[in-house]
């Protein structure tokens, strides 16, 4: 580990923050208490913010932060969103450095929430703290809001953005956690761009659940309980349902057409001019690409039986579906009940919310976000896409008009595997230049 005088303070900040392991899945086992110290560390860090901008608390684990602004624009404030909560780590992986140490070194700060979402929180909260200290104030209004269990489906901002509607604050752009700069976003588009998501796929949590008769194993019926089950899973491969490109796609490759020469700015060009095409062509591809135009059947967890020899009486499975643009939670539940075919599997909705509306990219707003772009990483475009994965903004966009998901971070590859995952970390220097859009993005502010 570096020593402590040769690290950037950003680096060290962003190095405690991690220390405190903020699970918001693991409460019953840790407790209330490293979300408690991590709400402590922020008034530690940021006494600027803390003295100048009212703080506002949304059940137990949600932040809203109030900066007032020169003017009260009446077209409303900006929101800048992230969380601190982060997922569990699994024990039986190999990390490099331990997920909570924060260890820094090699210009890199290591562990849980490096990337999601601590290091995105920290350039919003380094930004804000260094206006400050320059004696700046924000054209119009600006809230942070900050959620502590964004992992587990968010209520705090649920909280915070119905407080919001109910006053009838609605926000002029609102900003969270998504997309990022990354390099070749498509596997024939070279060079970098800034990922950002207009529109977020919806969520969905069921339970498939049989019963059949219990005993001895070693005479077992044709059709058990777990075989229903097996079969029921099997039955929701990835064609499940239908491709097709939502316009946010279209609206990607069009842009990144410009990006290259020759004949992949053709290919691009087509495939954006022709969403059946684009379609076939991305499910094919698999993986990402197939995620960008078709909803995702994940089986994420299974359950049945008490011993190796006894038959159960009864047998789960546990699926997550992510939700394609122009699908909802309802359509979704009753194509998973026609492809399963089979009324001894019950299908039962957990949770879920439905995808949300596509943001405009030929507005103010979205042209604002590739200003500060040009500030902090010059020469990379703003490219729209879909968010695949849920965001707390999503408690945001049905009421207001410009919501985008947007961390202006590089990540390689290996960097986005890894949120989730195993050696999760970001550079020193993408956390700075992360501050400087936030900067760029709050001086150019209207």
């Amino acid at each position: 580990m570096a020593a402590m005088n040769d690290v950037p303070p950003i680096a060290e900040r962003l190095s405690r923050m991690i220390q405190l392991p903020t699970v918001s899945a693991e409460l019953d086992e840790r407790g209330t208490a490293p979300f408690d110290d991590f709400v402590t560390l922020l008034a530690e860090l940021y006494p600027r913010v803390h003295a100048a901008l009212t703080l506002e608390r949304h059940t137990e684990f949600g932040l809203l932060f109030h900066w007032r602004g020169r003017r009260s624009a009446p077209d409303g404030p900006l929101v800048l969103m992230a969380h601190y909560d982060v997922v569990p780590v699994d024990e039986s992986d190999d990390w490099t450095h331990p997920p909570f140490a924060g260890v820094i070194e090699n210009g890199s700060v290591y562990g849980r929430g490096a990337l999601d979402d601590k290091g995105p929180l920290i350039v919003i909260l380094e930004a804000v703290e260094s206006l400050l200290a320059d004696g700046f104030t924000p054209a119009r209004d600006v809230y942070l809001s900050f959620g502590g269990n964004e992992e587990t489906y968010g209520s705090a901002a649920i909280a915070i953005a119905a407080a919001l509607q109910e006053r009838g604050v609605v926000p002029w752009l609102v900003l969270d956690e998504g997309g990022a700069v990354v390099d070749a976003p498509l596997p024939f588009v070279p060079g970098r761009a800034a990922m950002i998501g207009v529109g977020e796929k919806g969520v969905m949590t069921v339970r498939l659940s049989a019963r059949g008769d219990g005993g001895h194993a070693s005479a077992p019926p044709r059709r058990t309980a777990v075989r229903r089950i097996a079969r029921a899973v099997e039955r929701l491969g990835p064609g499940t349902f239908r491709a097709r490109t939502p316009r946010a796609v279209s609206r990607m490759l069009a842009q990144l057409a410009g990006s290259v020469a020759g004949p992949a700015r053709l290919l691009l060009r087509l495939l954006g001019a022709l969403p059946p095409l684009s379609a076939r062509i991305f499910a094919a591809l698999g993986g990402e690409a197939a995620a960008l135009v078709r909803t995702t059947v994940a089986p994420t967890m299974q359950s049945g039986g008490t011993a190796a020899n006894v038959l159960p009486s009864q047998a789960s499975a546990t699926l997550n579906l992510r939700i394609a643009l122009g699908e909802t939670v309802q359509s979704a539940a009753a194509r998973l009940r026609r492809r399963i075919a089979d009324p001894q599997v019950a299908v039962e909705v957990l949770e879920g919310s439905d995808p949300s509306p596509e943001s405009a990219t030929d507005n103010a707003q979205f042209a604002l976000l590739a200003e500060a772009l040009g500030v902090s990483h010059p020469g990379v475009p703003a490219v729209p896409y879909v968010m695949m994965a849920a965001t707390d903004s999503r408690h945001f966009h049905r009421f207001a008009p410009a919501v985008y998901r947007f961390a202006p971070l590089e990540m390689s590859n290996a960097q986005r595997a890894a949120i989730h995952g195993v050696d999760e970390s970001v550079e020193i220097a993408a956390l700075e230049r992360g501050e400087r859009f936030h900067r760029a993005l709050l001086q150019r502010l209207q």
